[in-house]
C-alpha cells in the first residue's frame, strides 16, 4: 500500500492525530487550566477569597461543625432503600442515622476546608455493610462556619474533570474516549519521531518569513519536539492512573473476594479494626493526636502539617483516627499516615516505607496530579500543555490548507470542527466565566445555567465555523479563525470587567492595595489572552488577504496558459 515504512507511519500519524486530535485538544487545554483549578475557584466564588491556612483545630472548630451535619437528602432517597434490610423493620429516618466516619481535607492552594460525615445504616442488607450515606460540607477554617456549597467550583469541578472525562459521566464513556485518545497520542508521538528523524534540526527550525503553510508545519514540528517528553509522560501516566479504577477494574469485580480477604489480613496485621465493636466509647483529643503526628514526622526529618484526617467507627470502642501528612513539599503522593486509638490517643500503627514499585507509582501519579507547592514547575506544566495545544492546532491547520489546495472533498467540514475545537473551546470557557460573574449568586440553579451557557457558547462557535467554512472555494481559508479570535479578545476583556463590577476586585486592588494573586493572576491571564487573540486575528486577516491575492493570480496564470494552448 505504501512505498516505504516512513510513508506508512506518516499515514498513521496523520489520521490518528486528526480523528482523535479533537479530544486531545480538549485534554491539553483543560489540563492546562487544571494546573490552577483551585485559583480559578477563588475567582468564581468570591466568598472564598481569603488566604489558605493549615488544618485547624479538630476539637474546637471541625468536630462541632460535623456534629451539625445531616445526611444528604438525595443520597438518602437513592441509597437507603438499597442499603436497608426490610426484614429488620422500617427504615431509619434520615435525621436519625448515626455517624460512622468523619473526614477533613485541606490544601495549601484551597482556603476552604472540605469535610464530611459518612452515616451508617443500622440494619444493613446482606453485602451492603461497607456503603454509607453521604453528608459533605465546606467550612471556613478560621471559625468553622459552614459555607454555601451550591456554587459551581468551575476550576476543580468543571475544567479539571473535563480534561480526563469530558464531563461525560454516563457509563464512564468520557473516560474511555479520553483513554483511547491517550493511546492514539502515544502512537502519534512514536510515529512522529519516525517521520522526523532529524529531531535536533526540528528543534531549531522556525522560519517565520516563509509562506504560512511552511511556517505552520515548522510550528507543528517545533512544539511537538520541544515538549515530546512532557506529552509522552502525561499520556502514559494518565492511562496508568485510571487503569485499575476505570479501564480494568478487576479489583472490584473479578478479584473482589481476594480484595476483601486482603483487607481483613491488613486489619489484623496493622491493628486497625475493620468492623465496629458495638460498644460505645468516648473520643480523646484529636488535637493532641495531631500534635503527636507532627512531632513524629519532624523526628523522621520530614516536618509538616496534617493535610487529611479520618475518624473511623465514630463513637465505638474500635474507633481510630488516621492522620496523613500534607504532601505539598514533595512530588510523590505519600501521606505518611499515623493511626491513633480514638478512645485513648495512643499510636496503633505507622505506615511503613513503601516498596520500590509502589513508591514509583506514587511518584508518577504525584508528578501527573501536581499537588506539590512549586509555582515555577506549575507554570512549566501550563507551558507544556499549551505547547500541546499549539502542536495539535497547527496540525489541523496544515492538514486543512494542504487539502484545500488539492480540492479534497469534506475539507470544509474538517476545518469547521478544527475551528470549533481550537477557538470555540476558548469561547465556551469565557462564556462560562462571564456567566459566573454576571448571573446573581442567589439565582436558583445557577450552576446549571453556567454549564448550559458553556455548551451553548461551544455550539454557537461550531455553527459559526460551519457557516464560514463549508461554502468556501479551494485554497481559501475560513474567516471563522480570525473572527473567533477577535471574539475571544472581546470576551476576555468582558470577563475581567465583570469580575470588577460584581466584586470590586479590580487589578489595582488585587495587585497593589490588597494583593490576592489567585484573582489577580486570572485577570492578568485574561488580559494577555485578549492581547494575543487580537494580534492573531489581525495577522490572520492580513494573511487571508495575501492568500486570496496569490490564489487569484495563480488562477489567472492558469487560465492564460489554457488559452495559449487553445
Amino acid at each position: 500500500m505504501f512505498s516505504s515504512f516512513r510513508l506508512s507511519m506518516a499515514w498513521v500519524h496523520t489520521w490518528f492525530g486528526l480523528v482523535l486530535g479533537f479530544v486531545l485538544m480538549v485534554c491539553f487545554f483543560f489540563g492546562s487550566l487544571s494546573v490552577f483549578d483551585r485559583e480559578i475557584d477563588r475567582w468564581a466564588i468570591p466568598g472564598t477569597r481569603f488566604n489558605a491556612e493549615p488544618m485547624p483545630s479538630f476539637d474546637r472548630i471541625i468536630l462541632p461543625a460535623l456534629r451539625q451535619v445531616s445526611p444528604d437528602a438525595d443520597d438518602y432517597a437513592r441509597q437507603m432503600p438499597v442499603l436497608h434490610d426490610p426484614a429488620a423493620g422500617a427504615m431509619t429516618p434520615r435525621e436519625a442515622l448515626p455517624a460512622d466516619r468523619y473526614w477533613a481535607y485541606i490544601t495549601h492552594r484551597d482556603p476552604v476546608l472540605a469535610t464530611g460525615v459518612r452515616f451508617r445504616v443500622p440494619h444493613p442488607a446482606t453485602g451492603q455493610e461497607a456503603q454509607r450515606i453521604r453528608g459533605d460540607v465546606v467550612l471556613d477554617p478560621r471559625n468553622g462556619r459552614q459555607l454555601r456549597d451550591d456554587a459551581l467550583r468551575i476550576g476543580s469541578d468543571w475544567f479539571y474533570p473535563m480534561h480526563y472525562s469530558l464531563n461525560w459521566a454516563w457509563k464512564n464513556i468520557g473516560y474511555f474516549v479520553v483513554g483511547l485518545a491517550a493511546l492514539a497520542m502515544l502512537v502519534a508521538l512514536i510515529t512522529g519521531v519516525i517521520i522526523h528523524r532529524r529531531l535536533l534540526r526540528e528543534f531549531f527550525t522556525l522560519r517565520p518569513w516563509k509562506q504560512p503553510q511552511r511556517l505552520t508545519l515548522d510550528l507543528h514540528n517545533l512544539t511537538g519536539v520541544v515538549a515530546l517528553p512532557f506529552h509522552f509522560f502525561f499520556a502514559f501516566t494518565g492511562l496508568v492512573i485510571f487503569a485499575g479504577s476505570i479501564y480494568l477494574p478487576v479489583t472490584h469485580t473479578l478479584l473482589r473476594p481476594m480484595h476483601d480477604q486482603q483487607h481483613q489480613i491488613e486489619a489484623r496485621n496493622t491493628g486497625l479494626p475493620a468492623q465496629r465493636a458495638g460498644v460505645a466509647a468516648p473520643m480523646a483529643s484529636v488535637d493532641a493526636m495531631m500534635a503527636e503526628a507532627r512531632r513524629r514526622w519532624a523526628a523522621r526529618d520530614m516536618p509538616g502539617d496534617v493535610g487529611y484526617l479520618v475518624v473511623h467507627h465514630v463513637g465505638d470502642a474500635n474507633s481510630y483516627v488516621s492522620l496523613y501528612r500534607a504532601g505539598s513539599d514533595r512530588v510523590a503522593l505519600v501521606g505518611e499516615g499515623i493511626h491513633f486509638r480514638a478512645s485513648s490517643g495512643e499510636v496503633i500503627h505507622e505506615d511503613p516505607p513503601h516498596s520500590a514499585m509502589l513508591a514509583l507509582n506514587e511518584f508518577l501519579t504525584g508528578l501527573h496530579l501536581q499537588h506539590f507547592e512549586h509555582w515555577l514547575l506549575r507554570w512549566l506544566y501550563v507551558l507544556g500543555g499549551l505547547l500541546g495545544c499549539v502542536c495539535i492546532a497547527t496540525g489541523f491547520v496544515f492538514f486543512v490548507r494542504k487539502r484545500r489546495r488539492e480540492q479534497r472533498p469534506g475539507t470544509g467540514l474538517v476545518e469547521a470542527f478544527a475551528v470549533a475545537t481550537v477557538t470555540g473551546m476558548v469561547i465556551a470557557t469565557l462564556a462560562m466565566l462571564i456567566a459566573n460573574r454576571l448571573l446573581p449568586s442567589e439565582l436558583a440553579g445557577k450552576a446549571d445555567w453556567e454549564k448550559g451557557l458553556f455548551w451553548a457558547g461551544w455550539l454557537l462557535a461550531l455553527a459559526h465555523a460551519l457557516w464560514r467554512s463549508l461554502p468556501l472555494q479551494p485554497a481559501t481559508r475560513s474567516r471563522a479563525w480570525e473572527e473567533q479570535c477577535l471574539c475571544i479578545a472581546g470576551m476576555a476583556v468582558v470577563a475581567v470587567a465583570a469580575n470588577w463590577l460584581s466584586t470590586g476586585d479590580h487589578l489595582v486592588k488585587t495587585v497593589i492595595v490588597e494583593p490576592y494573586w489567585p484573582v489577580a493572576g486570572l485577570d492578568l491571564i485574561l488580559l494577555l489572552v485578549a492581547v494575543l487573540s487580537t494580534l492573531t486575528g489581525w495577522r490572520l486577516q492580513r494573511t487571508s488577504a495575501e492568500t486570496a491575492t496569490v490564489f487569484h493570480a495563480e488562477a489567472e496564470r492558469t487560465d492564460a496558459r489554457k488559452e495559449g494552448r487553445a
